[in-house]
């Protein structure tokens, strides 16, 4: 059993310190996954058929490739091949949001998907190109109705989050296997690291929703 002192002092502290690390990860890759993973969904279905194939070659290739071995080829693999170095944090958000995106991407082409044919040729008939006629008609009603799976995504990536520590970059898992391998308390340990995870879930989980109920429209799908 862990005592008091070393649990209020030294490891809700070091966890403390994982966490943060962890948010430095989460944040700009949920962030820019979901951006990109906008970007490709669009391009798969309204882009030009090379553009649409090779966007999805990349959510083929990505979903279909461990996010493990991907993070591996990027710390690993780019330095011997292409002479390329990241750090185990650049690698690990490239990694994320790489991979995020692929997902995103599905999420969104079916939204798309999903749109009346009428408004989009009615977008046309008044003289909106392709891509006016994605970000002001089709990209605002496929963001609504992808966002409770986007939202899914991002509690994914929180979780998943912690393969960074595999590329040695030391953050909340990371730093409970580390202070585990000295004391050998690890149920303890990994069940407190544990408790952070569903915090940070559940937090994530209340914002999510949040953003669904500001994004309803009345009469739009319906509400929850």
């Amino acid at each position: 059993m862990l005592s008091a002192e070393f649990f209020w002092h030294r490891l809700i502290p070091a966890l403390n310190e994982g966490l943060v690390f962890s948010l430095s990860l989460i944040l700009p890759s949920a962030v820019l996954g979901f951006m990109a993973g906008v970007a490709v969904g669009v391009a798969r279905v309204y882009a030009p058929i090379p553009l649409r194939r090779a966007a999805d070659g990349y959510v083929a290739l990505l979903r279909g490739v461990p996010l493990l071995l991907q993070l591996y080829f990027l710390y690993y693999a780019l330095p011997q091949w292409l002479q390329i170095r990241l750090s185990p944090y650049q690698a690990a958000v490239l990694g994320f949001v790489l991979c995020s995106a692929a997902y995103h991407s599905e999420y969104i082409r079916g939204a798309l998907l999903s749109i009346r044919r009428g408004q989009i040729l009615a977008a046309y008939s008044l003289g909106f190109s392709t891509l006016d006629m994605a970000v002001a008609v089709a990209v605002p009603q496929a963001l609504r109705r992808a966002l409770p799976g986007c939202g899914n995504e991002i509690i994914y990536l929180i979780k998943y989050s912690s393969l960074a520590y595999l590329l040695t970059f030391i953050e909340l898992t990371g730093t409970a296997k580390e202070l585990a391998s000295r004391t050998f308390n690890y149920t303890e340990i990994y069940f407190t690291a544990g408790l952070y995870y569903l915090a940070l879930v559940t937090l994530a989980t209340w914002l999510l929703r949040w953003c669904e109920r500001r994004a309803f429209i009345p009469g739009f799908g319906e509400k929850t």
